[in-house]
């Protein structure tokens, strides 16, 4: 299916950059959903994850590590279906849709809580892409690098395939996919050869509660989830669409975080490269985490500068990228990544909402045979505005202070993270519905 035709002319107008960030991405421009699940897999394969692992290794037994990271990853899944329909339908960014849904100035609000979002995060992976060259330099080459050093190269390096676009993003991942899952299978081999297995069946103390260990797992991605319109976009169809959103978060998010908890039981160290290093496989430990990292932050960049495009439309996507990125690359330098855990909490509790928000809106909208841009005639649309207030007091109220921002006033899913998307959802819902009732009976 392709995008409605009957979309307002700001969304019909395809602009001289060739990754259409302020309009619908033309059917001779879509893709099969393979090549899209292949850039979801490579995002999902990165330091941070290997950094939740540790935490779940740490705080649980196996059993439940592997179940939560499992569980946590089915429903990113099944939300990224919602969120990649949205976005093959319509062909548009995720700050688009934000304007159709929030209007006009409501949608800038949105898309910069984007932008500060991704170049948080793209700030944060470069930080974890440091500290761990740092380590792997040291220990396989004896080489003693600064880390802000290796910050500003490889956050150079991640944010040179943003600013060339999609395609650029695309063509790596079609290499990055199998060679970082050649390597990490060549890694596991080699723990369990050098170690055995008697350190997965090790009791540890549990510090982690199962629905927080999900949340964790589901945070860790959900930014990825509510930007999926970004690359779904691009997908032939719907059906193309929805196919690589569960694919390529269910996998993309679960392999390096089972990787990360099997090393850190196997071997008792914090290090997830260290057995390449010890195997005398160092330069292989420093590829795997120069590919992982990089297929990885590109797309925050991206992201990023869509979103900096759709706020100030008049500067080309490209100076975007580069401004956003240095920014975050000086953030990266001055340890921004000591602030992983309450970011993560964060990104769940304001973007999860926004997700089911707009996914509740447009799927309405679209049913109704409306116009989908509709909302960008306002200037604010309030109602959808609440709807996003109301569920992120939900994510809050749920969210134990323990384990990140909140008030832990109750529990419903014991997940928080879904409890403000599921919030969203339903308040948008509910919105919807009873608009569209006092619609039918103004027109009786």
């Amino acid at each position: 299916m392709t995008p409605p035709e009957n979309t307002t002319d700001a969304v019909k107008a395809i602009t001289t950059n060739t990754d259409f960030e302020l309009g619908s991405v033309p059917p001779q421009e879509r893709r099969g959903w393979l090549a899209i699940t292949m850039i979801w897999v490579t995002i999902g394969i990165d330091v941070s994850g290997t950094m939740l692992g540790l935490e779940l290794a740490s705080g649980m037994n196996l059993g439940p590590a592997l179940a939560a990271t499992v569980l946590g990853s089915v429903l990113l899944g099944l939300l990224a279906i919602g969120c990649s329909y949205i976005g093959a339908r319509t062909g548009l960014t995720t700050s688009m849709i934000s304007r159709a849904v929030f209007g006009t100035i409501g949608g800038r609000l949105i898309a910069a809580m984007i932008v500060i979002s991704s170049l948080g995060w793209f700030a944060v992976q470069t930080g974890f892409f440091a500290s761990y060259a740092q380590h792997t330099l040291q220990d396989a080459l004896g080489w003693n690098v600064p880390a802000w050093v290796l910050a500003a190269l490889g956050g150079t390096l991640m944010l040179l395939t943003a600013v060339l676009g999609y395609r650029a993003i695309q063509k790596l991942s079609l290499w990055a996919v199998p060679l970082l899952l050649a390597l990490l299978g060549l890694g596991t081999v080699l723990a369990l050869s050098r170690y055995g297995t008697s350190g997965l069946s090790q009791e540890v103390e549990a510090t982690l509660g199962f629905g927080t260990a999900v949340s964790l797992v589901m945070s860790i991605f959900i930014l990825g989830v509510v930007l999926t319109p970004d690359m779904a976009r691009w997908a032939k169809t719907p059906g193309h669409a929805m196919a690589s959103g569960f694919v390529g978060f269910f996998l993309g998010n679960s392999i390096i975080v089972v990787v990360a908890i099997l090393f850190t039981k196997l071997t008792g160290s914090d290090q997830i490269l260290s057995i390449f290093i010890v195997s005398g496989l160092g330069v292989v430990a420093l590829a795997v985490l120069t590919i992982a990292q990089w297929s990885t932050n590109t797309t925050n960049a991206y992201s990023a500068s869509l979103s900096l495009t759709a706020i100030l439309p008049r500067v080309p996507r490209r100076v975007h990228a580069l401004a956003g990125g240095g920014i975050a690359i000086v953030a990266a330098c001055f340890g921004f990544v000591d602030w992983f855990i309450p970011f993560i909490s964060l990104m769940g509790t304001l973007l999860a909402p926004y997700g089911g928000v707009y996914v509740a809106s447009l799927f309405f909208r679209m049913r109704a045979g409306g116009d989908v841009m509709a909302g960008e005639r306002q200037q604010v649309r309030w109602p959808s505005l609440l709807a996003w207030a109301a569920a992120c007091l939900v994510a809050l109220a749920t969210t134990d202070p323990s384990a990140g921002l909140g008030f832990g006033w109750f529990t419903l899913t014991t997940i928080p993270t879904l409890d403000g998307l599921l919030a969203g959802l339903l308040f948008q819902s509910a919105l919807s519905l009873a608009t569209a009732r006092r619609h039918r009976e103004a027109l009786a």
